[in-house]
């Protein structure tokens, strides 16, 4: 009896057990671990062990000290592309067709390798746009026309408010408490965010025009305050608050269509619309998360056998099919996805956004491909809620902010 044990026993011993950080919007863990299974089940050598944490606590602020502690996991689900890329792995070595992700994925790349061209350290999860949601529900119970693509933020904010007011809606906006989200307003207000010597440069009439809106907005409540100004200093996105009927418009991104189909499906008629305009642009932010590997891993052959595997064409069309994510492999994006999903709300939503990436600017690319921006983006957060709660006036905040930039890159090594 103890001889039949021998060869499960042996294979226990020498299984590698490899960790994955990951987060969720919708149900993306979920489709990502009974893909994981199906692996594992071919390859019984390799356990992947997916932990799941809290997005602004656990990818934000603690994995960052974890790899800069030398005690990371061997992959994550991250967003912050260039910012972490000193911690990246480079699977090219490790790779069996290293061209298929150079051909795939290769402008995405370029967002995680900042300093090495040639650097292969993960795929995009999904690719995502920031624009915004709106409840035509309460737009049709008040009698209000929705304004057409082209409208202004100020157009869509008296829009708002009207349909607020008819239907004793709370609040007529929302937007996430992120520096990504502001930046795609304030690119359309024309702030250029950068100098012409490529340094990251706010104090400009653009970044004031859509610091000043939301100024406004939270002072008049036209914007719900428990985002921005109730957030305690963190992240937070306003998607409970829109799911909840709270909000008429929610400025927030393609991410949230997985989301709002299981959670809200066709209770109230969610849409996505085009992006606002401003005088300079009518854009929004491109982004998304990637699965990267680390290269503390004491296993990069393997994690590099499980990452080759998700990022396979068949493997990742499944996932983007059952996540409702827009793709971020160039060959699926061309043939097109068949979305899992049979609530034409959800695949108009994602049709919305998908045609949003032609307008994006060329500003948002580059912001979005900058390897400090998330300094740049919690300084703009963090001192323009300083404004909101009425501790600096907006000029003393925007002086601080770039104060912030140039401080952050300093201490990064720059």
């Amino acid at each position: 009896m103890l001889l039949g044990l021998t060869a499960p026993l042996a294979l226990a011993q020498n299984q590698v057990e490899l960790r994955m950080t990951w987060y969720d919007d919708g149900n993306e863990g979920q489709v990502m671990r009974e893909l994981l299974d199906r692996f594992e089940a071919d390859n019984p050598d390799i356990r992947v062990v997916m932990d799941t944490v809290a997005y602004s606590s656990g990818i934000l602020e603690t994995l960052p000290l974890q790899l800069a502690s030398g005690d990371g996991p061997d992959m994550a689900r991250v967003t912050n592309l260039g910012g972490l890329s000193e911690y990246y792995l480079d699977l090219r070595e490790y790779l069996s067709d290293p061209e298929y992700w150079e051909e795939n994925f290769g402008q995405f790349l370029d967002w995680m390798r900042p300093e090495d061209p040639e650097m292969i350290p993960g795929f995009m999860t999904q690719l995502t746009v920031t624009g915004p949601f709106v409840n035509k529900t309460l737009f049709d119970q008040a009698g209000v026309e929705m304004p057409a693509e082209g409208a202004t933020w100020e157009a869509w904010a008296q829009a708002t408010r009207e349909v607020a007011e008819a239907t004793g809606t709370a609040f007529a906006m929302a937007m996430d408490r992120s520096g990504h989200r502001l930046a795609g307003a304030a690119i359309s207000q024309g702030a250029a965010y950068f100098d012409e010597e490529g340094n990251p440069a706010i104090d400009d009439e653009g970044f004031r025009q859509m610091a000043q809106l939301m100024v406004d907005w939270h002072q008049d409540g036209t914007m719900i305050p428990d985002v921005w100004i109730g957030a305690g200093g963190t992240y937070t996105a306003g998607n409970e608050q829109f799911i909840n009927g709270e909000v008429v418009f929610y400025m927030s991104g393609s991410w949230q269509v997985g989301q709002f189909a299981e959670t809200i499906g066709d209770a109230f008629d969610w849409v996505a619309v085009p992006n606002p305009c401003g005088p300079a642009a009518c854009t929004g932010m491109p982004g998304g998360a990637a699965l990267v590997a680390f290269e503390d891993t004491d296993h990069p052959e393997e994690v590099a056998r499980v990452m080759e595997y998700l990022a396979s064409e068949p493997v990742l069309e499944e996932f983007y099919a059952r996540t409702l994510f827009i793709p971020g492999h160039l060959g699926l994006a061309e043939r097109g996805i068949d979305f899992q999903t049979d609530l034409e709300l959800a695949a108009d939503a994602l049709n919305v956004f998908a045609g949003e990436v032609t307008r994006l600017d060329d500003t948002a690319f580059a912001l979005q491909g900058y390897p400090f921006n998330r300094v740049v983006f919690d300084a703009t957060t963090n001192r323009l809620t300083q404004v909101l709660v009425g501790e600096l006036s907006l000029d003393e905040a925007i002086a601080r902010m770039q104060a912030d930039i140039e401080e952050g890159i300093a201490a990064a090594g720059q």
